[in-house]
């Protein structure tokens, strides 16, 4: 039976469910490993050398799958790859629960969350893709309500995974980790069939398509490589590893300069300093965010002797606030000031770590996890809706791919630093010494927020917004074009 066709004014909100869906499964992917590695080691016998490639592979595949996924959902549009995004997900997750037990079968995990990583690339691309198609349809210069949905899904659901992976945990034991994404890659592929459509009005039509920057890709993927890995093993007998990302950068560069059809449209994206500060926003946010999910709940368990359950359960706070304050200020557009509350709150946040010892009560962890959730909400809300407005609508996924990866490469920084900072144990000590880490990053991040002129206009409402919010253009989508039959159920 075909759809009904979207209303013409608003934005389809049966859009919404494999929207979010495939837009939290790396998020939570990310963070429901934090609990699950010392169980996995001690099961199977693996070194925490070994280990940590469970959060590396990760990492890894996503900081140069994204913009990837996300340039072909540009081209290709989201359906296809949303679906074989999703089938990837429910394959992982069935190798993880059927991995065999035995010294080497840490590797069987490794490839599982490869493969998962892949999978979970199209997710977010697709859902700014959509969000920004709708805009179009719908004449919608600024649809806050849909990214604000977004915002708390993708963002606070990498605070519960902590949370959720105790859980399972201690209700299943650790495989649960990996096959929970069995159902949740089946629903994706099922929500994606039926409601995602064919086309959205953005990807170019099949005689305009451009070309795959094979060379451009290929160039990205080895510096990104190259960087992350030699960040995540610090060592001088590695420095050619950073001697090859810079070669491999400045070879990239040069060839995204000369080639007409760019993988990263690098003159484009030179001459948009706003967008390179909130790139660079989202990394120092993910520092903060990935030192607190990580190093702090490592603490919790060694240094303040909580249970890998109740260490999950001391972060949930961090969640519910970021939905609190997502739900409550995100329908308003402006940027600014939720930049500059989130920078302050990352702060008190830091000074709290410095007062914490191993004897701490639970409600001074509690109340510090609160003031975190703030920034989680703020920050990451205000950093998408930037992207949403700077970005260049026909290249949106591939922009939204590019804030994830330095997202991720600012996950591999703190776990450099928590790395570093900890040694074999997470002590005490150790947590200050990260605790002055935050307070230093949230001072970088306040300046460059201050200092960044244009985030002052951004989201405000302008005359030439109010003209097109009022005109929604029916011809944007070609499932609301005014003349034709209605779409039919295998345009759906």
């Amino acid at each position: 039976m075909a759809l009904k066709p979207p209303p013409a004014d608003r934005f389809d909100r049966r859009l919404l469910a494999p929207m979010m869906l495939g837009a939290t499964l790396n998020p939570v992917n990310t963070a429901i490993i934090a609990v699950a590695l010392t169980p996995i080691g001690i099961a199977l016998g693996a070194p925490a050398s070994d280990t940590v490639w469970l959060v590396s592979s990760l990492y890894l595949v996503t900081a140069i799958g994204q913009p990837l996924v996300g340039r072909l959902v540009d081209i290709f549009g989201v359906k296809r790859l949303f679906l074989a995004g999703g089938a990837l997900v429910a394959l992982a997750g069935a190798i993880g629960l059927f991995a065999p037990t035995s010294s080497s079968s840490i590797w069987w995990l490794v490839a599982s969350r490869v493969i998962l990583g892949i999978g979970t690339c199209a997710g977010y691309p697709a859902a700014m893709h959509m969000i920004r198609a709708e805009g179009r349809r719908t004449g919608m210069a600024s649809p806050a309500g849909i990214l604000t949905a977004l915002a708390v899904t993708t963002q606070t659901v990498a605070v519960v995974g902590p949370t959720l992976g105790g859980l399972l945990i201690g209700t299943w034991g650790w495989r649960a980790t990996f096959a929970v994404n069995i159902p949740l890659g089946i629903a994706s592929v099922v929500l994606g069939w039926i409601f995602f459509p064919r086309k959205t009005g953005l990807e170019p039509a099949p005689a305009d398509r451009p070309r795959i920057d094979a060379a451009g890709v290929a160039l990205f993927a080895i510096t990104m490589l190259a960087l992350l890995v030699f960040l995540q093993n610090i060592s001088f007998g590695l420095v050619w590893l950073l001697a090859v990302a810079l070669v491999a950068g400045a070879a990239m560069v040069s060839w995204e300069l000369r080639t007409a059809e760019p993988f990263i449209d690098v003159r484009v994206l030179g001459g948009n300093v706003p967008l390179l500060l909130t790139y660079l926003r989202s990394t120092l946010t993910a520092i903060i965010a990935y030192t607190f999910v990580y190093g702090f709940t490592q603490w919790l368990e060694d240094g303040r002797g909580l249970t890998a359950t109740g260490a999950g359960l001391v972060l949930l706070p961090v969640f519910a606030a970021g939905i609190i304050a997502s739900i409550t200020f995100g329908r308003r557009p402006e940027v600014l000031w939720k930049l500059l509350v989130g920078s302050i709150a990352q702060l008190v946040a830091g000074v709290l770590v410095l007062f914490m010892t191993g004897d701490s009560p639970i409600w001074m962890l509690v109340v510090t996890m609160l003031v975190l959730g703030i920034p989680q909400g703020l920050n990451n809300l205000a950093i998408q809706n930037t992207l949403y407005y700077q970005a260049e609508p026909e290249r949106i996924a591939s922009s939204a791919g590019l804030l994830r990866t330095f997202m991720y490469l600012g996950a591999i920084i703190s776990s450099v630093v928590y790395g570093n900072v900890y040694g074999a144990r997470a002590t005490t000590g150790g947590l200050h010494t990260l605790g002055w880490v935050v307070i230093g990053i949230s001072i970088v991040f306040f300046l460059v927020t201050v200092f960044d002129r244009s985030l002052r206009r951004l989201g405000r409402p302008s005359p030439q917004d109010a003209e097109t919010t009022a005109r929604p253009d029916p011809a944007a989508d070609p499932r609301t074009a005014p003349r034709g039959p209605a779409p039919r159920a295998q345009d759906r």
